[in-house]
């Protein structure tokens, strides 16, 4: 048996490691709630400092608004 058997990237669940499986769902648990976190501290702006970032605030109401899934794509 050589060294390089015992490491083998192959794995019993289809070639995705279970490690490697979780960590993808965290990163995409955590882009969520960074997201989420980011619009809804558009609601704490005042109107100068949404038109200082270039928004108004139908824009931040609107950008609240979006769904979880709305972000899948993004």
């Amino acid at each position: 048996m050589a060294i390089d058997t015992i490491h083998a990237e192959v794995s019993p669940y289809g070639g995705v490691r279970p490690r490697t499986l979780l960590l993808r769902v965290w990163r995409i648990c955590h882009a969520w709630h960074v997201r989420r976190r980011t619009r809804y501290s558009l609601l704490e702006m005042t109107d100068d400092q949404l038109q200082d970032i270039g928004i108004s605030r139908s824009e931040a109401r609107r950008e609240i608004g979006k769904s979880l899934y709305w972000d899948m794509n993004a």
